[in-house]
């Protein structure tokens, strides 16, 4: 299953340029019970409780993840940012599976793909598209963006940077732990943006980090972004 977000430009053009955020569903694996050992010691039992402990946890953040897949519509958490009006660029921004969005648009948002990876400019109608889902990451619960793209001439006007701000704005809503993306080491335009504009830090994930005496075997890195955890009603009223 997978939910496709897009927008469309509010001009006198209504309806002529869109940006698609696809956000792909993940299912996870149920976890196997582990089979009843007998207690033999106070070292076992401590391990066991450990386990019993880490599991509940897995069981928590895996609740909140499956929670964040199942919205119908996951821009209605962030309603302010459903128009982007700056920089002589006015969009709209709205929610819909992706079954609803004709396949041309789908068929252009892997074109756009081809053609920024490849460098080659051609016009298009569509302005972009952002690629993302909520998924486990090892331990933790987050909101991953696997791709950001956008044509050229709407590009150094804020729209890459509010995006980002609305993955955000969905992990923060449905507390993600942070918002994780990679980006190719020879992107120095993309690390520059993701590094010294929006804060973004090498994940301890990153091949850099957990393997760094082969930097050559890697041409990526990955980063990411901590995201403060959303007060409760509970917490609130204390």
């Amino acid at each position: 299953m997978k939910l496709a977000f897009y927008t469309k430009h509010c001009s006198d053009k209504l309806g002529k340029d869109k940006v698609l955020l696809i956000m792909a569903i993940k299912q996870h694996r149920s976890n196997h019970t582990r089979p009843k050992v007998k207690k033999r010691s106070l070292k076992g039992k401590e391990k066991k409780q450990k386990r019993k402990e880490e599991q509940v946890k897995l069981a928590a953040s895996q609740v909140l993840v499956d929670a964040a897949n199942a919205l119908e519509d996951p821009m209605s958490l962030v309603v302010p940012f459903k128009k982007y009006d700056r920089n002589g660029l006015t969009v709209s921004i709205d929610c819909h599976k992706m079954p609803e969005c004709a396949r041309d648009t789908v068929d252009w948002a892997l074109s756009l793909l081809s053609t920024n990876m490849k460098s080659l400019g051609e016009d298009q109608n569509p302005v972009g598209f952002v690629h993302f889902w909520f998924d486990m990451d090892f331990d933790d619960e987050v909101l991953y963006c696997y791709e950001i793209q956008l044509v050229e001439e709407v590009r150094r006007k804020g729209l890459g940077k509010f995006l980002i701000q609305i993955l955000e704005m969905l992990a923060y809503q449905t507390q993600m732990k942070k918002v994780m993306l990679t980006v190719f080491k020879h992107n120095k335009e993309a690390n520059s943006f993701f590094v010294n504009q929006l804060k973004y830090e090498i994940d301890e994930t990153s091949p850099s980090i957990y393997d760094p005496m082969n930097p050559e075997d890697y041409d990526y890195e990955i980063l990411s972004k901590p995201i403060k955890k959303k007060k409760t009603m509970e917490a609130k009223s204390e």
